[in-house]
């Protein structure tokens, strides 16, 4: 262990001298208050240290003390329902501890709690030979989600004893005998250090999606199993909500949802309406399968930079479990600008807008460890790790280094817009800046679970929402007027696919999830209108008559539907088009 004292305090970064034995990331102790520091930087003897708490009050000549290990995360039961700060410090043990709402300095309490007691359940006997990732017991933690115990990686060997019963997760629950007869004791606990990603024997194509209930996103813009999105946008422009929507609706066993910086009340929210919230999988409440990280605005800056890493690090031991993961961090503008503020507080020399000449490595490392994987261990489990990361840009500005960084690495890009917010149409993703990368990879996948127009259907809602802008513009030149009926006819196919398709009340019971089989309905009816009314124009029906139709209010509603009464409500909307249309054509040859 080395020890050094305090030579110079600059905000959150702390210089020690006398550290010529400490290592890169070790943890220190600062201060007879030990607060709790991570070594970034070594000159000499002289060790830069981020402070992971308040600083105040210290001063030069107070010692310094490296525990010789990295910044690690507690993994093991205990994790789920679980709220922590940025370096894994359970919120409600520390309030308990300090008996107030405010996290006081140098509290010391385990991620994981250590009186609790889990009942082990051994898959593996005596004699068995095992190696890192293997299963050897299974812990029910929720009723929703069960614990695998997996040997941890680096360990290979024999099982010379193994137990079932109720145990802590410091407790001993089998021992693993290696080639050269060195036991590895092994418990429910294991430590893995958060800045490096967790192995895999290989990854896998992106070439299934992770279904999400909102209609813009599956359709247009999917994102795939363990793919990653970024969702920028100005103020108030909805990306709090669209992640809210994810965490509760997305296709993913596990939800780690990191509050990065955000605002107090935001993760408020969370907290008050993620118990609240029944899950649509399971019917139990989805903190049952719901990991939070906390890191407010007004907690400490140099432990938002370490949330994001504590987020993936937790996400990744259930992805290798072999469960579908989904992570949500909200937002990774403020974790850029804790590493702005860092690294001008080490005097480096700034890149673009002030932010570190690293920022594009660090979002990438960060990103790279997403994926759909094949895990260690001998039964070839397959696990996924989806990331979607919500950028804030200053004033909506796309063009600022952490928009343009997040969107080298990521290939779905959904774009917020605060126009689109502005008219009140939510999610205000813009389906003409937006893109999704993965759409040709997951075509197979929808032609063949969903239905095989599936493609071909997406293909003309796309052309035309394009046509639609297109027009639009001649229409502020010269007017509605000027259009002939075909193209008035696009325009409000159009405005159907706008009003009645994309946007979508994430509040109301129904509408705020949609079954993709209900999307592919709703999208067959909106292109059954045009087809026909298109027939009939061309057979000399008038257009005011078609855009008047009654049945385009029942195709509007048909998002409220029920799942039980898709197909009765579907087949009753399409007789009354293919009705009223040909009420239409008879008119006319009445005139």
């Amino acid at each position: 262990m080395s020890k050094g004292v305090i030579k110079k305090v600059a905000g959150p970064l702390v210089i020690a001298e006398g550290m010529r034995d400490a290592n890169m990331f070790d943890v220190v102790r600062v201060s007879e208050q030990r607060l709790i520091g991570e070594i970034i930087e070594i000159h000499g003897d002289k060790a830069s240290i981020q402070v992971y708490e308040e600083t105040s009050g210290l001063g030069p000549g107070a010692p310094v003390e490296s525990t010789g290990v990295p910044m690690s995360v507690e993994l093991g039961p205990g994790l789920i329902g679980s709220i922590y700060d940025g370096i894994q410090r359970p919120l409600d043990a520390i309030m308990e501890a300090t008996g107030g709402n405010l996290l006081n300095r140098g509290v010391e309490v385990p991620s994981l709690k250590r009186d609790r007691k889990w009942s082990f359940e051994p898959q593996a006997a005596v004699g068995d030979k095992v190696s890192g990732g293997d299963i050897i017991g299974l812990v029910q933690e929720t009723d929703v989600v069960q614990q695998k115990i997996m040997v941890p990686v680096g360990i290979a060997g024999t099982l010379t004893y193994i137990s079932a019963g109720e145990y802590t997760v410091t407790d001993t629950v089998a021992v693993v005998t290696d080639e050269k007869g060195r036991e590895h004791p092994v418990g429910l606990m294991q430590k893995w250090p958060v800045r490096k990603g967790r192995p895999y024997q290989r990854k896998l194509s992106p070439d299934m999606p992770l279904v999400t209930g909102q209609r813009v996103i599956d359709c247009l813009f999917p994102i795939a199993k363990g793919g990653v999105a970024a969702v920028p946008g100005p103020f108030g422009s909805g990306k709090t909500v669209v992640q809210h929507q994810l965490a509760k609706w997305a296709d993913a066993d596990i939800v780690v949802y990191i509050g990065c910086g955000e605002r107090g009340n935001e993760m408020t929210d969370v907290l008050n309406e993620f118990p609240e919230l029944k899950d649509p999988k399971t019917g139990k409440s989805l903190m049952e399968r719901t990991v939070l990280i906390a890191n407010t605005s007004d907690m400490p800056v140099a432990a938002r930079e370490a949330s994001i890493y504590t987020g993936i690090t937790i996400a990744e031991y259930f992805r290798d479990m072999g469960y579908s993961v989904a992570l949500m961090a909200d937002s990774t503008s403020r974790w850029a600008e804790a590493l702005r503020e860092m690294s001008g507080r080490l005097e480096e020399m700034p890149g673009e807008e002030g932010y570190p000449a690293y920022l594009g490595s660090r979002l990438a490392q960060f990103y790279e460890r997403a994926g759909r994987v094949i895990s260690l261990g001998k039964d070839n489990r397959e696990g996924a790790l989806s990331v979607i990361g919500a950028v804030s840009p200053a004033g909506g500005d796309i063009s600022e280094p952490v928009t343009q960084a997040t969107l080298r690495i990521v290939k779905v890009f959904w774009s917020l817009d605060a126009d689109l917010a502005y008219k009140r149409h939510f999610p205000a993703i813009n389906w003409l800046t937006s893109y999704s990368l993965y759409v040709d990879t997951m075509e197979k996948w929808f032609n063949a679970e969903v239905d095989q127009d599936w493609t071909k259907l997406r293909a003309r809602l796309m052309r035309l929402l394009q046509e639609e802008s297109e027009l639009n513009e001649i229409v502020q030149l010269v007017g509605m007027d000027a259009l002939s009926a075909p193209d008035r006819l696009k325009l409000e196919a159009a405005r159907s696919i706008r009003e009645d398709f994309l946007h979508q009340n994430a509040f109301h019971e129904v509408d705020t999830f949609t079954s993709l089989t209900k999307q592919h309905m709703l999208m067959k009816l909106i292109l059954a209108y045009f087809d026909h009314s298109g027939q009939a124009l061309s057979q000399g029906v008038n257009i005011e008559r078609l855009v008047s139709l009654p049945v385009r209010e029942a195709i509007g509603r048909f998002k409220y539907t029920e799942e039980a009464q898709l197909e009765t409500v579907y087949a009753d909307i399409m007789n009354m088009l293919q009705d009223q249309i040909r009420e239409e054509l008879l008119r006319k040859e009445d005139f």
